[in-house]
């Protein structure tokens, strides 16, 4: 029972902590669920084929642990939240990170668990490292991945395959390097224990700020923008200006449903902004009867604009992902 513990409970009691640090609380319990499931289904994955590598004779042990098992597990444990990443599911580094931990965990969990019972005599001090050290490798590896990802796309612009690959890089490096065996086992797990949290606690304070800018800062911006969008001097603003100069390469119609475009995606950028600075408060606002027709006309919309009618309204910031994630925050609400 002592080594079930040891094997296991660490690594769901660090899931929990990060769930706890995060004041936003965005992540729905089937997000969480569906981490922790791939997580899982990556690890009974990778036990036969391993399995295979070795029995082939094509490889050996060290070489399996030091160099293709890590390339193989984290590629297939940042794959859920690049995926994610890629619907604009994820809006936030402190996102990115949970989702990313979970997917560690659900791995950590399963892996150990098939050791507990290929090796029930075990000494209590392979637990100890194994749920203290392996278990907390995988979901730091993951999740670092999925930080050192999100953070490209946000700051330096990167398209997502590059960013992805920075990530999954400096995951496979680190997961490489530790059972390289560098340092002893219980040095390697000490030097995790404390290093990785300190670098959570840096990420989740500077996620934390960027949220909080996002939302406080944005929703100024967006209530301005709206505002002067829909008020007589608008032909005189900034937007309005340029609005005019499209009508020089597109049809009035078209015109006509760009702003109205901007005007739906302003609404939803104040509604989903708003509801974020609910839930950081610890309140629960009702979403709007209307989310889903409003979605709808958006994309009816988006396909009248065309392709080259969105490329022409990137400078207003119409067509980025953000509105994407502004659904999929008021759309998250609607469901609980």
């Amino acid at each position: 029972m002592l080594n079930i513990c040891l094997g296991l409970l660490p690594i769901l009691l660090l899931l929990c902590g990060l769930l706890a640090m995060d004041s936003f609380k965005l992540l729905r319990p089937a997000s969480l669920a569906a981490a922790l499931g791939w997580g899982a289904l990556v690890a009974l994955a990778n036990q036969p084929l391993h399995a295979w590598l070795l029995d082939t004779g094509r490889v050996d042990l060290p070489t399996l642990t030091r160099y293709i098992a890590p390339v193989i597990e984290e590629v297939m444990k940042a794959a859920f939240v690049v995926t994610l990443l890629n619907l604009r599911r994820i809006g936030f580094l402190i996102d990115a990170a949970v989702l990313g931990f979970a997917v560690g965990t659900g791995f950590a969990v399963i892996e150990n668990f098939v050791f507990l019972q290929a090796m029930p005599h075990a000494p209590t001090t392979l637990w100890l490292v194994r749920g203290m050290g392996t278990a907390t490798l995988h979901g730091a590896t993951t999740a670092i991945a999925a930080v050192v990802t999100k953070g490209f796309m946000d700051q330096k612009r990167m398209a997502l395959p590059l960013s992805a690959t920075c990530g999954v890089g400096l995951a496979i490096v680190i997961h490489s390097a530790y059972n390289h065996l560098l340092l002893p086992p219980l040095a390697a797990m000490i030097v995790l224990l404390v290093g990785f949290p300190l670098i959570l606690v840096a990420v989740f304070d500077r996620g934390e700020k960027a949220a909080g800018e996002w939302v406080g800062a944005g929703l100024d911006s967006d209530l301005n923008r709206l505002e002067s969008l829909i008020s007589q001097e608008f032909k005189s603003t900034n937007f309005g200006v340029y609005m005019q100069e499209l009508k020089s390469h597109f049809e009035g119609p078209v015109v006509a449903d760009m702003v109205c475009l901007l005007r739906l995606q302003l609404e939803l950028s104040v509604q989903a902004r708003v509801h974020l600075m609910a839930r950081q408060a610890g309140l629960d606002l009702p979403v709007d009867d209307d989310l889903t027709a409003t979605v709808r006309e958006m994309d009816f919309l988006r396909g009248s604009i065309g392709t080259t009618g969105l490329l022409a309204l990137k400078p207003l910031q119409v067509s980025t992902g953000k509105s994407e994630f502004h659904r999929h925050i008021l759309q998250q609400a609607r469901k609980k």
